[in-house]
């Protein structure tokens, strides 16, 4: 049976009073919203390139909130009886 879904996703950056990057991505499934959180800052020593910030801080926000979709899908599973998965893969082929 076919199963086609939009969840909508929305991506905030923004940098605070002393310089940090700030990203806060939220996914809204109809039913429940997740958020992640991340963050940038620029080391003093290095050139000051916002795109690189929003970059990093999008990044982590967006691992953030990976890594709570998965939480969730595994306490689902759980929840219906079936064993855990191995949801932990990295990337690449399955050896």
């Amino acid at each position: 049976m076919p199963h086609t879904v939009e969840w909508k996703v929305r991506l905030h950056l923004f940098e605070d009073d002393e310089g940090m990057t700030k990203a806060r991505v939220v996914v809204n499934t109809g039913t429940t919203a997740l958020t992640g959180h991340g963050a940038a800052h620029c080391h003093p020593a290095d050139m000051n390139v916002p795109e690189i910030g929003d970059e990093l801080a999008a990044g982590r926000a967006m691992h953030d909130l990976a890594q709570q979709l998965v939480n969730a899908a595994e306490r689902d599973i759980e929840g219906v009886g079936a064993p855990r998965p191995s949801t932990r893969q990295v990337a690449g082929w399955p050896l």
